[in-house]
């Protein structure tokens, strides 16, 4: 069985299990409404597993609270929610999808699984502040719009996990030209060519002026 002790996650097989059953759900539900591309198993396990579940060790350690907007079909949210029913058991989610069909599976997967997340069908502007002390958002939008969102969903003294690809730098500079922000950049293990953004203290430009 695949297993996720490459990025330090000594995870039970139940959880392991539980994974897998997610990644059959998600193959089969894409199928249907489009939430992945095809891919096999093994790359399924590398691209969206490890490429979500990577996040888990850089949270807010004091917090309990998580938002993911933009879930899609749970990536990372499901994945990380999934990881945390055994190590973090008092995390409580928020997954933020505007898709009605997404947001049905979202459901659907988070019932099966037994875990700690609320759903929301909405879009990230329209829906009230939710103030978690961890956000995370992949493939959500580019960072100079994207950071409208987590200012407003993420609370002031927590953390916002961003995974970028290639263009990291191009969008850091962009958006720094709109924003004051804290930013550490973490490699990913699921791509050389990939950055997680970890971004805190944030702040509109003509706020801060």
């Amino acid at each position: 069985m695949r297993d996720l002790r490459d990025i330090d996650l000594n995870v039970s097989r139940e959880t392991l299990e539980r994974l897998d059953t997610y990644c059959q759900q998600l193959e089969r539900w894409s199928a249907k409404i489009n939430l992945i591309a095809p891919t096999s198993q093994e790359a399924m396990w590398k691209r969206h597993i490890i490429d979500s579940a990577q996040l888990f060790h850089l949270r807010d350690p004091l917090g309990e609270s998580w938002c993911d907007l933009g879930s899609g079909g749970g990536l990372p949210g499901i994945v990380l929610a999934i990881i945390a029913s055994e190590l973090s058991p008092g995390l409580c989610f928020d997954l933020v999808e505007s898709d009605a069909r997404k947001a049905a599976f979202l459901r659907i997967i988070s019932k099966d699984l037994s875990l700690n997340a609320t759903i929301h069908h909405a879009r990230a502007e329209g829906l009230a502040p939710l103030r978690a002390r961890t956000l995370t958002a992949r493939a959500l939008a580019p960072l100079d719009k994207l950071l409208g969102y987590v200012q407003l969903h993420m609370d002031p003294d927590g953390v916002a996990l961003l995974p970028k690809g290639r263009n990291h730098a191009a969008e850091i500079s962009a958006a720094r030209k709109n924003w004051t922000f804290d930013i550490d950049l973490v490699n990913s293990v699921a791509d050389e060519e990939a950055r997680i953004l970890c971004v805190r203290r944030i702040c509109k430009e003509s706020e801060s002026a």
